[in-house]
């Protein structure tokens, strides 16, 4: 009877002990999900011997880019715990993140394994680290994630908000949507599920404001210190609604507490948001005096307000310590593009700042921010006349955008043209003819760009170009009446002085005074071939046709 009594006290003892400890995980996994990854890494840093522990400390590493720290964690733990599936997760999560995919899926299906697929925490593990990693696997997440789901007694919400996440990585936000209510099954005051839910809206645009503004209302009533919806809310007014914004950001440092180290930035960037620029660089210059490692984004901040005050050197000198101070993964394509921009400001420094405009493109992951870059450059050589190196930025847009328009095109030709780079605008102009080849101008250009190069004729070169040009443009000789006209006053030269041709060339007079009748050159030209003695050596024609200019200003010819 007293070894019965014994017995249940052990094992009472045990349950307690073992409740206690799944109680203070679930309460470190809190802190994780609410982005306190600073009181999150202290507490599961204290829980000492505890496997799952472990694996949320590696987790909480991982969060704040400290890779190589959980890298070390893990497997020093499975060293002394090799059959550990969660642990076993944790490294697959590792190597996906190194671009390792199939040494990741190794590692997923033994942890798998040696759960006997029964172990929610590490379907759950497994499932996340696919949503987490951009080359993961989501339709492997999902089916792991809803494994687990299927699992006896499996009480977990956060198999849920993977299981959505996964859902919405593949584009299925009715899903994603459904799996997010699940977790709020489980757990009626769950805020993370009601804030995913409005995510989902918000990707629709502003249009749905009212209705993931509802859902995000509901995350806070539900838990007022959940910070994320702060911090999301902050981001999406500050370009819309700064004072909203500003409220949203005290919200969300005030629920962040001593876990947001960059509070000092994040205020001043308010200042600067709000138009107050002298102020943010003075409060940038505090928050760098008072930290032993300033967050880099504070030299950023001082170089964008210098260059809205005007001022290029404190700029520039401003976005070179930015430079040294921050990672260069941490570099956005907009910091490149301002940065050069700067630079322009000074002399000398046109090759620098196109390569800086280089890496911003490259790094732009939009074909509009692409092409608004290039062609932010590109305008600027040409209001400066340096046509040669606009045509090298507008040329550039041909090979980025997808679908050209006629004065893509046409931007990249005429400034090729403008420069003497023949064979550049003659490319060019191909693939406008290729790409329009209804549209006469095309055409016309191509002419004019090949009688640059047979600048005496005597090879002909121009002669299709201009020939189409005439033959398309005859269909609407109103809209481009002066791409025909052009073009027979080239053959008006050509076989007066070339072939010594008098009937071809007082036709393609006629030809233009069938447009415009009082057209003085091409009469001029007429009466002069008329009195020309071809046996003799060719008198030219009163006016010679114009030499080789386009017609019109910087745009093409409207277009209907």
């Amino acid at each position: 009877m007293n070894t019965i009594k014994t017995g249940f006290l052990i094992l009472t003892a045990f349950l307690f002990t073992t409740t206690v400890k799944a109680q203070n995980l679930e309460d470190g996994k809190k802190l994780f999900f609410y982005e306190k990854y600073k009181s999150a890494k202290d507490f599961f840093s204290q829980m000492t011997n505890n496997v799952d522990a472990t694996y949320w400390l590696g987790q909480t590493l991982l969060a704040t880019e400290d890779i190589t720290g959980a890298k070390t964690l893990y497997q020093q733990t499975l060293s002394a715990n090799p059959n550990s599936p969660l642990l076993i997760a944790g490294m697959g999560h590792i190597e996906l993140l190194e671009g390792k995919t199939q040494d990741a899926r190794q590692r997923f299906e033994t942890a798998i394994s040696l759960s006997q697929g029964k172990n929610a925490a590490v379907l759950n593990a497994i499932g996340f680290a696919n949503v987490d990693v951009k080359n993961g696997d989501a339709d492997y997440a999902i089916d792991k994630l809803k494994q687990a789901t299927a699992l006896k007694g499996m009480k977990d919400p956060d198999v849920y908000i993977n299981l959505g996440d996964a859902y919405k990585k593949n584009v299925d936000g009715g899903l994603a949507q459904t799996a997010y209510e699940s977790a709020l099954a489980l757990n009626k005051n769950y805020a993370r599920a009601s804030y995913k839910i409005g995510k989902i809206y918000q990707t629709q645009g502003a249009s749905q404001e009212d209705i993931f503004m509802k859902y995000y209302n509901e995350a806070i009533a539900k838990d007022p210190s959940f910070a994320p919806v702060y911090y999301n809310l902050y981001d999406y007014y500050y370009k819309i609604n700064v004072l909203k914004s500003g409220e949203y950001l005290e919200k969300y440092l005030t629920a962040k507490g001593d876990d947001e180290p960059n509070a000092c930035y994040y205020r001043v960037s308010m200042k600067y948001a709000q138009g107050q620029f002298a102020d943010a660089i003075s409060g940038a210059d505090a928050c760098i005096a008072a930290s032993a490692s300033p967050y880099p984004n504070l030299y950023g901040l001082k170089a964008y307000a210098y260059s809205r005050l005007q001022d290029s050197a404190k700029a520039k000198a401003s976005f070179d310590e930015y430079f040294i101070h921050q990672k260069a993964d941490k570099i956005g394509a907009g910091d490149y593009a301002a940065y050069a921009a700067v630079l322009l400001k000074f002399p000398g420094n046109d090759s620098l700042a196109g390569t800086y405009t280089d890496k911003a493109v490259s790094l732009d992951s939009t074909e509009a921010g692409k092409v608004a870059l290039l062609k932010g450059a590109a305008e600027y050589y040409e209001s400066r006349k340096k046509f040669d190196v606009a045509a090298i930025w507008y040329n550039k847009i041909l090979s980025v955008k997808k679908n050209l328009t006629k004065t893509d095109i046409y931007n990249a030709g005429y400034n090729s043209f403008r420069s003497g780079n023949y064979q550049s605008a003659i490319s060019a102009f191909n693939t406008y003819s290729q790409k329009f080849p209804e549209d006469a101008f095309g055409y016309y250009m191509n002419g004019k760009a090949n009688w640059a190069i047979d600048s005496t004729m005597a090879l002909g070169a121009a002669n299709p170009f201009f020939e189409k040009a005439i033959a398309v443009g005859m269909a609407d000789s109103v809209k481009y009446k002066n791409q025909i006209i052009g073009s027979c006053r080239y053959f008006v030269a050509y076989y007066a002085n070339i072939k010594k041709d008098k009937a071809s060339a007082i036709a393609y007079c006629d030809k233009i005074l069938s447009i415009e009748p009082t057209d003085a050159e091409a009469l001029a030209n007429k009466t002069a071939i008329a009195n020309m003695n071809m046996s003799a050596p060719a008198t030219k024609p009163a006016t010679k046709p114009a030499a080789p200019k386009t017609t019109g200003a910087k745009t093409p010819p409207k277009k209907k």
